[in-house]
């Protein structure tokens, strides 16, 4: 299987193709597998080198001349670096774009911590009217993008080496159900689905699959736990807690409690392996079935 960030390769490069407003604006990141759309698009392929600031202006520009500009570098030069940049250059400045990241919270641990960047979503919910998608599976991923090119607003793409093991229909809009039960409600987002399934195995818990994050889909939260007070688990692949002020105002009105599970503010100095930090920060299925269990007062079936 590929990864999502080769299918964003393959994929934008048939976009370009296909859709002459389409511009890709790149920071020497990923530009190898984009060659082919460079020779072929030579003006609306561009590779500004290692400079994520101007990077995300041109992307800006570009927009302001009707274009839609596709962004794409790793999530901590492509939110963290250029933070400024992406809040003026395109909300201030009221254009749209495609964000597009690769890397995510923790993908490749010998880069160190200037390549890791569990505090994205976080820090896109500081600023006004970003869509956030988090594929789990490089089909979603494809999916997704598919959906945000052909608009004008503002969509940031989330893409991780960590993958579900399928594909799943998603619309860009709501959470799918996995999984029915009575005792709580656990949202996985992305690539946390197959961990979380794993993880509840046994308990009468809903699973409910999230892959569009902004806007939260409350009205599926709200289904899920019907009528009485809920208990929310809420499972991301970045930093622990960025959506428990969705949940918590998506059931203002109903007795409820949060808990937040994700990636860890402290920092883990010894990189290490992916799967590593996954457990370091509780996110496999043994970690997640142990705190779930705990929040939930389920009983744990050996």
């Amino acid at each position: 299987m590929d990864t999502m960030r080769e299918r964003f390769i393959s994929s934008t490069t048939r976009l370009l193709d296909e859709d002459p407003r389409l511009a890709l604006v790149l920071a020497d990141i990923s530009a190898d597998g984009f060659r082919p759309a460079a020779r072929a698009h030579p003006s609306r392929v561009i590779n500004v080198g290692i400079r994520e600031q101007l990077m995300i202006g041109v992307g800006g520009g570009l927009a302001l001349t009707g274009l839609r500009p596709v962004v794409h570098t790793f999530a901590s030069f492509l939110v963290e670096r250029p933070f400024e940049q992406v809040k003026l250059d395109f909300g201030h400045q009221g254009v749209g774009g495609v964000l597009v990241s690769a890397g995510a919270s923790y993908d490749w641990p010998a880069g160190g911590f200037t390549h890791m960047a569990p505090g994205d979503v976080a820090l896109l919910d500081t600023l006004d009217g970003w869509t956030v998608h988090v594929p789990g599976h490089p089909d979603e991923a494809e999916a997704l993008l598919r959906r945000a090119t052909p608009g004008d607003d503002r969509v940031y793409v989330r893409l991780s080496l960590q993958s579900n093991e399928h594909g799943r229909p998603v619309d860009g809009a709501r959470f799918l159900p996995a999984r029915e039960g009575r005792d709580g409600v656990v949202v996985a987002v992305g690539p946390m689905l197959d961990h979380v399934l794993a993880a509840t195995e046994g308990m009468d818990v809903t699973v409910l699959y999230a892959t569009t994050v902004r806007p939260f889909d409350a009205s599926a939260v709200r289904r899920a736990i019907g009528h009485g007070p809920a208990d929310v688990v809420i499972v991301e692949p970045y930093l622990a807690g960025t959506s428990t002020a969705a949940v918590n105002e998506a059931l203002a009105d109903v007795p409820h409690r949060v808990l937040g599970l994700g990636v860890a503010r402290r920092e883990l100095r010894r990189y290490g392996r992916m799967e590593e930090h996954l457990a370091a920060h509780g996110l496999d299925p043994a970690g997640l079935r142990d705190r779930i269990a705990r929040f939930l007062g389920a009983g744990v079936s050996r």
